[in-house]
């Protein structure tokens, strides 16, 4: 099994406070994360406009970079746009803005991510109402991403996130029911560790449907900085054959460099053969 390892940076003032370790634009991003020995970085952009492509490619080049995923959460963070609002107009213009993030990540040879914009079921919406717009917005992108050469990824939140999907199995029960076989499932283990009775299982559960995987303690700090047996996500990890990133979408706490530090030395830690094997 062939893991990588990445690391989150925010482009995005108005989400300050978030669960992004660098906040200091690409550049400084991009020369500490391959200082310390990460193979990617995952960016959070306010729109599919907003990244110079070709500074950035220069930049990935040169610090030997990819880039595992961009987040959509953006239209969220800053236009309170989601699939599932009950203005028409809204749910429009969030389906063409993620759609924007999805044609930026292909660029770039990664996947989007579907987070925050996934709305909830609120007001005068049902959760049924909320999760046929969810179904139409996911059957159009995941098709989108897939003529694109890339799967689109969902990812499930905590309930005080969203009161849609909030555990893996349950969400994978449901994108079974879709016509799109394009979409596959970011399991975040600080959600997880909000919703799951047991984390390992709930991967085990999902098996190839898993996409991505965000990297993050169970106080959203970094890996071995709260409660996460990371071992055992480790052994599910290997038993279902994921091959993907483990990233770190976490608080940068006490701060960016030492959150970065501390996610490297326990991917490292994880990752590193052991002597019985």
């Amino acid at each position: 099994m062939k893991l990588r390892s990445a690391i989150t940076v925010s482009l995005v003032p108005e989400a300050s406070g978030g669960p992004f370790v660098f906040w200091s634009g690409l550049a400084d991003a991009c020369c500490t994360a391959s200082r310390l020995g990460f193979d990617a970085i995952e960016i959070f952009p306010p729109n599919a406009d907003a990244l110079d492509l070709v500074e950035l490619r220069r930049l990935l080049c040169e610090f030997r970079l990819g880039v595992a995923a961009i987040g959509s959460g953006g239209g969220w963070v800053i236009h309170r746009w989601t699939l599932t609002h009950a203005n028409p107009a809204i749910r429009v213009a969030a389906r063409e803005f993620i759609r924007g993030i999805i044609d930026l990540a292909a660029s770039l040879g990664a996947p989007a991510i579907l987070g925050s914009m996934q709305g909830k079921a609120e007001g005068d919406i049902s959760r049924d109402q909320a999760l046929r717009w969810l179904g139409e917005a996911l059957e159009d992108l995941g098709e989108h991403a897939g003529k694109l050469g890339q799967v689109f990824l969902y990812e499930p939140l905590n309930r005080y996130e969203t009161n849609l999907l909030n555990r893996l199995g349950q969400t994978a029960e449901w994108l079974g029911t879709l016509r799109t076989s394009n979409i596959r499932i970011l399991a975040d283990l600080f959600h997880m560790n909000i919703e799951e009775s047991d984390s390992a299982l709930a991967i085990r559960q999902i098996g190839s449907m898993l996409g991505h995987l965000h990297f993050a303690d169970s106080n959203r700090q970094a890996i071995g900085f709260g409660q996460t047996d990371a071992e055992k996500i480790y052994a599910e990890l290997d038993r279902v054959g994921y091959s993907g990133f483990l990233s770190a979408e976490i608080l940068p706490l006490p701060n960016s460099l030492a959150a970065a530090e501390q996610t490297i030395d326990a991917f490292k830690n994880l990752t590193s053969p052991r002597p019985d094997a």
